[in-house]
C-alpha cells in the first residue's frame, strides 16, 4: 500500500514566487502512479490555491490551516468563524489601519486597501510604469484577480480565515487582542512583513485536520509522511510518522523536523521522494 503525503503549499510545494518547480511536478506524478497519494495540507483557503497546483493529481485539501478539509471531492470538514465575533475583528483591524483579506470558499474578500498595499509592497523600489514594475505586478496579478473588493457580496456565515497585511502596528499588539479567542499565527508569505499574520478558528489547525482526514480514509499516522518550511507545519508534523522540513524552511520546524531536504526551487520534494525509492529519478 503506498503512502500517505502531506504537501504545504507556499515555501514547499510553491517557491517564493508561487510557481511550483518542475522536479516537484514530475515527481509529484510519478508517486502517484506508483500508489503512493497526496493532499494539500495549507493555510491557504480553497479559493487561494491556484490551477497549477490543483492540476497535480491530489486526492485532497487541508485549507485554511485545517479549517477546511475534502478529499476526492467530498467535504469532511468545514468550520467557520461566528459571524458576530468576526464583524468586531475586522472592525479592530480597520481601526488600526491593517489591511486583510476574508477566506472562504467563495472566494478572497480584500479590505478597501489591500490590492494597492500589495502592489506597493512588491514594487519595492520599481516605478510600476518601467518594465521591472509591469514585470513584478504580473507575478502577482494571478493573486491580485482573486480578491473581491466589493463587501456587499461577503458572507459573514461562511468565513473560515482571515489573514491581515500588517504595516501599522506591531503584530504583537494584535496577537495580545486576539490570540486567546482564535488561532493566531504569523505570516507565511514573506512578502506580507513580519508583522502580518493569519488568524483562525481556535483548536482548529494542521494537525486536527490530518487527524479528521486518517480517521475518513482509515489510514494510520505512520504511514504518512509531510513536507513543509514554516512553524505553522510544526503540528503537522505532529501529526504524521515522517515530518521532512525544506531546506529554505524556519530553523524551529528543522529542529523538529525527522528529515531535512533541499529547498523548494533545488527540487527538495523530488529528492526525498527519490531517495525514498518512491520515484526514480
Amino acid at each position: 500500500m503506498g503512502k500517505i503525503i502531506f504537501l504545504d503549499i507556499d515555501g514547499t510545494l510553491c517557491n517564493d514566487v508561487g510557481v511550483v518547480p518542475a522536479s516537484a511536478k514530475q515527481a509529484i506524478i510519478q508517486a502517484y502512479e506508483n500508489g503512493h497519494r497526496f493532499y494539500l495540507c495549507t493555510g491557504r483557503s480553497k479559493a487561494e490555491i491556484s490551477e497549477e497546483v490543483l492540476d497535480l493529481p491530489i486526492s485532497g485539501i487541508i485549507g485554511a490551516g485545517g479549517g477546511y478539509c475534502e478529499v476526492d471531492g467530498e467535504v469532511i470538514l468545514h468550520q467557520v468563524f461566528d459571524s458576530n465575533e468576526l464583524k468586531k475583528l475586522i472592525g479592530f483591524l480597520e481601526e488600526h489601519r491593517v489591511e486583510y483579506y476574508l477566506e472562504s470558499n467563495q472566494g478572497l474578500f480584500a479590505s478597501a486597501n489591500l490590492k494597492s498595499r500589495l502592489i506597493q509592497l512588491t514594487l519595492g523600489d520599481a516605478k510600476e510604469d518601467s518594465a521591472e514594475g509591469q514585470e513584478k505586478i504580473a507575478a502577482i496579478n494571478w493573486f491580485l484577480n482573486l480578491l473581491i473588493d466589493d463587501p456587499s457580496l461577503i458572507d459573514y456565515e461562511d468565513v473560515n480565515k482571515v489573514s491581515f497585511v500588517n504595516h501599522s502596528i506591531p503584530y504583537e499588539v494584535i496577537e495580545a487582542e486576539y490570540d486567546g479567542d482564535f488561532y493566531m499565527l504569523r505570516s507565511t508569505v514573506p512578502a506580507f512583513g513580519p508583522d502580518s499574520g493569519e488568524i483562525g478558528i481556535k483548536g482548529i489547525n494542521k494537525k486536527t485536520a490530518i487527524e479528521t482526514l486518517l480517521k475518513h480514509i482509515q489510514r494510520d499516522k505512520e504511514d504518512c509522511l509531510a513536507f513543509g518550511d514554516g512553524n505553522n507545519d510544526l503540528v503537522m508534523f505532529e501529526a504524521v510518522g515522517t515530518g521532512i522540513a525544506m531546506g529554505n524552511a524556519k530553523d524551529e520546524l528543522k529542529a523538529a523536523a525527522d528529515e531535512i531536504t533541499l529547498t523548494h526551487d533545488e527540487g527538495g520534494i523530488a529528492h526525498t521522494l527519490a531517495k525514498l525509492d518512491y520515484v526514480k529519478l
